[in-house]
């Protein structure tokens, strides 16, 4: 599982300087659950992990640049950058 989340926290850095890997990694794993929920939800049959990816990867190709606005602008997920301390890479 940690390989699906490095190789997609990559993809999410490259996109979007502005997150540390720590940010990038949160929301790499929000998505990913928010996936497998919805589609858990919908009674959907699980297709594995690869799908998941598949699904992850096109957020972020498609959202990746913009999920820091997008969080400085929902107060749920405002918390997603108010650490300054974070390191970006």
């Amino acid at each position: 599982m940690n390989d699906y989340y490095e190789r997609l926290t990559s993809l999410l850095m490259e996109k979007n300087s502005k997150l540390s890997y720590g940010r990038a990694r949160t929301w790499v794993e929000l998505l990913w659950e928010d996936f497998e929920t919805t589609y858990a939800k919908a009674g959907r049959e699980y297709q594995g992990k690869a799908v998941a990816e598949k699904v992850v990867r096109t957020w972020v190709a498609q959202y990746g640049d913009k999920l820091h606005d997008f969080a400085a602008l929902n107060p749920k997920y405002a918390h997603m950058l108010n650490d300054e301390e974070d390191i970006l890479h």
